[in-house]
């Protein structure tokens, strides 16, 4: 015992163990600022330079702005948008520091007591990461690793980038970008594409409690996803949590929070996608042209511009109210029309094409085939052409458009092609003429199943809306006037002339002769023989030159039958060349971009009008007063009336009782495959087509299948619209009269002829 109390020396013990402790707590503390040294300089891993935090990558999104300050799209490989701080409601951002970090204006980046608290309670209680940090690991490096040695390293890389941050950007600034970050699923990255997608508004028009539902999907975005019903009730819950916290930190009153809190979730989700959304087949046609563009405007270090990632501005002409009122004429004309036209299918067995064999159905049905996406997948895959073919026959669960909204059914992939070739397509385009601004393109009925764009992309026949084109060469040429008259009678062009290969005779489509008639008159009533004697006075190559003139850019044939429409134009050109009658007869390149900005707003691209000379502008006037005679007297004058006839219970949105001056034309195909209007007011010239996607498919008679049934109906919806709408400025005064204008154009009007009903004066057989 007495050995034992020898060596036993309790004082020593204490101090010795005293100066392990320090030793043991200054080796580690030592360790732990070498670790973040040796973290700092990138032993590690690359760590952010001073350029990186101050130009920090942001894969923006590209916002597609309409002339009425209205984002109507985007591109994106994020979809994300940058909104200031200074946009941002208080409540908002009062939410934001209750809930993600309480104490986020009095640390620098880390917060000292959060840390202490997690590392005692060993992470029960929380990681105590600030937004400092949370952004750091937004911008940076992404998604800690599960792997605890690599997760410390990536935390004391996320330590010091915050306080790296907090020097470099202001705490304002540090909410804003990370806020810009976030990311809230469902395509929705940043605070404004948030706002978009579950509210439809922009931040600053946020309430407090949708400001919480946002906040509190921070936490774990797929989790409280609000548009998931299975959870309806959690996200409710961790809405009314971050009232609480705002309560909490003293943002909101009890009061408030208790009245919020009883409130349900009200969303208005619009998922954004390439595919949905306003002006899809425009920004589908502007999509291709940037393509073009930033290979011919680059940076100025050389590299070209990534319209899906450097947040570009491109400001459009479109507008986005005119936009909506196009969109929702196409769909409630077409809806109406399309009943007419399937009950006419009803007995066809080809449906929907009509006077093909079965061999010609069966040629059109494997192009189709072979066009589709199931064919170039399986031919992929290294699949024989009739293993490809087989698996057409197949029944197969699939989503179909119907006018009604998207329908779940089950049909053969061939069904499901003849399904789609049955459906009416509408192309529409409106333009000022003035400025050649581009304000509505339509280019098909939905772009999520019909991906062929009928306004730029699809050029059909035009029928008798190329008249016009004829009786401008014939009053340039030969003098003319809108009050010359002209004999409506049998006429026969001899083989030979102007490379006519047979003898022409064109018919009336009524089969019958007016006699002595005006031009006007003429035109009003799309009479064929007038036409076909003008194109013989003026020869066919004048007329073919003068449609190049105004902007045509399709193959014209240098023969008579053009005069009847023989010719396939597109919508655009179209709208176009009307344009240049109403703007005094100069010709405006349709223009559709107004200016380009970078992400910082320096422009870095405005287009300049492309114009030339056509016409002088008495002669522009002459034929502006010949199509104002269309919708006097002519086929266009339901547009006016308040009469009934066949048809008129398929003319959506009639009557219209437009009173203004219109000047306009209708025009029909052969066979009802095609039926248009273009129209014009002086500010506004539009045009409308209407047919399906192949000509074999069509109305079987003229009632419904004619352009006064078919398209004029959706300019008449459409204007109507614009025209109630208060904000807009579409105009209803005459067309501006040229000073001292040579060319007689007021003619005496005699009482219509009430024999000639609009149902017969707008088909023309052309064919040789």
């Amino acid at each position: 015992m007495a050995a034992i109390k020898k060596n036993h020396h309790p004082n020593k013990d204490i101090a010795y163990y005293k100066r392990q402790f320090w030793k043991i707590f200054g080796y580690g503390f030592a360790g732990i600022i070498l670790f973040f040294i040796l973290a700092s300089w990138g032993v590690f891993g690359a760590m952010p330079s001073f350029e990186d935090l101050e130009n920090p990558d942001s894969n923006l999104a590209t916002e597609i702005i309409s002339s009425d300050g209205v984002t109507i799209g985007k591109f994106y490989n994020e979809n994300r948008t940058m909104v200031k701080y200074s946009d941002l409601p208080k409540h908002l951002v009062d939410a934001l520091i209750a809930t993600e970090d309480e104490r986020f204006y009095e640390h620098s980046g880390i917060d000292g007591r959060g840390t202490m608290r997690a590392a005692l309670s060993l992470g029960t209680s929380g990681g105590a990461s600030t937004l400092t940090q949370q952004l750091a690991k937004l911008l940076f490096h992404g998604e800690g690793s599960k792997f605890i040695l690599f997760r410390l390293v990536q935390k004391a890389k996320e330590w010091i980038i915050a306080i790296r941050l907090e020097r470099q950007y202001t705490k304002n600034e540090i909410i804003a970008m990370y806020l810009n970050k976030a990311d809230f699923v469902n395509t929705a990255v940043g605070i404004r594409s948030a706002a978009k997608v579950y509210f439809n508004k922009e931040p600053r028009d946020l309430t407090i409690e949708e400001s919480a539902v946002l906040v509190g999907m921070l936490k774990n975005p797929s989790l409280y996803n609000p548009t998931k019903e299975k959870r309806k009730q959690l996200v409710f819950d961790r809405r009314n949590t971050v009232l609480g916290q705002m309560v909490k930190n003293g943002f909101l009153e009890e009061s408030a929070k208790q009245a919020l809190s009883k409130k349900p979730i009200v969303l208005d989700f619009h998922p954004e996608s390439h595919k949905d959304g306003l002006a899809t087949y425009f920004r589908e046609y502007l999509r291709d042209f940037m393509g073009k563009w930033v290979k011919d405007n680059k940076k100025s270090d050389g590299s070209e511009y990534d319209i899906y990632k450097d947040g570009l501005k491109i400001y459009v002409t479109l507008d986005s109210r005119m936009q909506q009122y196009a969109e929702e004429a196409v769909s409630q004309h077409l809806a109406n029309l399309q009943q007419e036209f399937d009950s006419e299918q009803k007995n066809n067995k080809n449906r929907p094409f009509l006077r093909l064999n079965d061999q010609e159905t069966q040629k059109l049905m494997m192009k189709a085939m072979k066009n589709s996406d199931r064919w170039k997948k399986m031919d992929d895959q290294g699949k024989s052409e009739s293993e490809i073919i087989k698996s057409f026959g197949v029944a197969t669960k699939m989503k179909v458009f119907t006018w009604k909204g998207e329908k779940d059914t089950t049909m053969t992939p061939t069904d499901s092609i003849r399904y789609y070739k049955g459906f009416l397509q509408s192309g529409v385009m409106a333009m000022e003429p003035s400025t050649g601004h581009v304000k509505v393109w339509v280019g098909g009925n939905n772009y999520k199943y019909f991906q062929y764009d009928h306004v730029g992309q699809g050029a059909r026949q035009v029928g008798s809306t190329f008249k016009p084109f004829v009786y401008a060469t014939a009053i340039e040429q030969l003098n003319m006037s809108p009050c010359d008259s002209i004999i409506d009678s049998p006429f026969t062009i001899p083989k030979g002339r102007h490379n006519v290969t047979e003898t022409w005779t064109p018919q009336n489509s009524n089969g019958e002769y007016r006699g002595m008639v005006t031009l006007k008159k003429a035109l009003a009533l799309s009479i064929n023989t007038v036409s076909a004697k003008l194109i013989d006075k003026t020869g066919p190559e004048p007329v073919v030159e003068l449609t190049h003139k105004l902007g045509v850019k399709s193959d014209i044939p240098a023969q008579p039958s053009i005069a009847l429409g023989a010719v396939e134009i597109t919508v655009q050109d179209m709208v176009a060349a009307y344009s240049t009658f109403a703007n005094e007869g100069v010709y405006i390149k349709p223009q559709f971009i107004t200016r380009i900005e970078d992400k910082n707003g320096v422009i870095i691209y405005e287009p300049v009008a492309e114009s030339h000379d056509v016409l002088n502008k008495d002669i522009a006037f002459a034929v502006i007063k010949l199509l104002e005679g269309v919708t006097e007297s002519g086929s266009g004058a339901r547009l006016r009336t308040q009469g009934g006839g066949n048809g008129y219970n398929r003319v959506t949105g009639y009557p219209y009782v437009f009173t203004n001056p219109i000047a306009g034309k209708t025009g029909t195909t052969q066979n009802q495959s095609d039926g248009w209007f273009v129209g014009m007011v002086p500010n506004l010239a539009t045009g409308v087509w209407v047919g399906c996607e192949d000509r074999s498919a069509r109305f079987k008679g003229i009632t419904y299948g004619q352009g006064a049934t078919a398209a004029l109906p959706i300019w008449g919806i459409f204007m109507k619209k614009c025209y109630k709408d208060t904000t807009l400025t579409v105009s209803k005064k005459d067309f501006e009269r040229p000073k001292n204008l040579s060319i007689k154009v007021d003619c005496w009007v005699p009482v219509k002829d009430t024999t000639d009903t609009e149902f017969e004066q707008d088909t023309d057989e052309f064919e040789l």
